[in-house]
C-alpha cells in the first residue's frame, strides 16, 4: 500500500490540520510515493524496538521523533540515532499526535480504558459521576495498572471528572470539573491545583498513553496491509516494584 493511500485513510480518521500549532504530526521520514508491505503501531520508538522492525515499513508513532528543527543528523542523540537507522532499513515514519489526541485517544481512554460516559472537548473529555474520591483513585489505579500513585484531594464527593492523557496541566485553568486525571504533574501545579480547589491523580504519561497502540489499532484495523502492534516498555523503572 503506498504511504499516500495511508496518510489520506489517517487524515479523515483524524485529520492532521486538527495538530496544535507546536507539534509535527504527519509524514516525518519516507515519501508518499513509496510502498510498504506492513504497518507497525508504538507510542515511541526506541532502538530495542527498530531493531525488530522489518524493512519496507512504515511505523505509526503517537509521539514524533522531531520537533524542532535539526542542524545536522550525526547519530549521537535520540532523534537523529533513530532517523539514521531508520532511513538505513527503508523504514517510513508517521506521528499522530495531539490531532489524535483530540479526536480519539482521550475519549478511548476515559470510555474503553475507565467505563466513564461523556464528551470531548477539544484536550479534554469530560464525564459526569457521582462516587468518593477514594473510589475514583481506586478506579484509576486498576485499569491503568498504576503501581504507585500520587494525587491531590481537595474535597470527598465527585461529581465531575475531566480527563487528559499524557501532560495536560498547562491546561488546568479551564478545567471545569472537580477531578482532573493527567499525567506529569509538577510540585507547583500541585499546589496551584490544590488552591482552585480541584483534585488531581496523576495517571502518568507513559501509563495513560500507551493504549494509543490500542485505539489506533481499532482505527485502522480495517485498512487492507498487515498491522502489527510494538509493545513498547516504560523507559522508568520503580524501585520496589516487580
Amino acid at each position: 500500500m503506498k504511504i499516500q493511500t495511508i496518510y489520506d485513510l489517517l487524515n479523515e480518521i483524524s485529520p492532521f490540520s486538527l495538530q496544535e500549532e507546536w507539534d509535527n504530526s504527519g509524514l516525518i521520514v519516507g515519501s508518499f510515493n513509496d510502498e510498504v508491505e506492513r504497518v507497525y503501531i508504538t507510542l515511541d520508538l526506541d532502538e530495542e524496538l527498530l531493531e525488530n522492525v522489518k524493512s519496507n515499513s512504515l511505523i505509526l508513532a503517537h509521539h514524533p521523533l522531531i520537533f524542532k528543527p535539526l542542524k545536522n543528523v550525526i547519530p549521537t542523540n535520540f532523534s537523529t540515532k533513530l532517523l539514521t537507522k531508520l532511513i538505513k532499513k527503508d523504514i517510513s515514519f508517521i506521528a499522530m499526535h495531539t490531532n489524535f489526541d483530540k479526536t480519539h485517544l482521550n475519549r478511548y481512554v476515559a470510555e474503553e480504558i475507565l467505563s466513564l460516559e461523556g464528551i470531548s472537548e477539544d484536550f479534554i473529555y469530560y464525564a459526569n459521576v457521582d462516587m468518593n474520591f477514594e473510589d475514583a483513585l481506586n478506579l484509576v489505579k486498576e485499569k491503568l495498572n498504576l503501581k504507585h500513585i500520587k494525587f491531590v484531594k481537595t474535597k470527598d464527593k465527585i461529581k465531575k471528572i475531566a480527563l487528559t492523557t499524557g501532560a495536560g496541566m498547562s491546561l488546568l485553568p479551564y478545567i471545569k470539573a472537580d477531578l482532573f486525571l493527567t499525567g506529569d504533574i509538577k510540585y507547583h501545579e500541585a499546589m496551584d491545583a490544590k488552591i482552585r480547589g480541584i483534585s488531581l491523580i496523576d495517571i502518568g504519561h507513559y501509563e495513560s498513553e500507551i493504549f494509543f497502540v490500542d485505539g489506533m489499532y481499532e482505527a485502522i484495523k480495517h485498512f487492507d496491509i498487515e498491522i502489527v502492534k510494538l509493545k513498547q516498555k516504560n523507559p522508568f523503572m520503580f524501585n520496589g516494584s516487580e
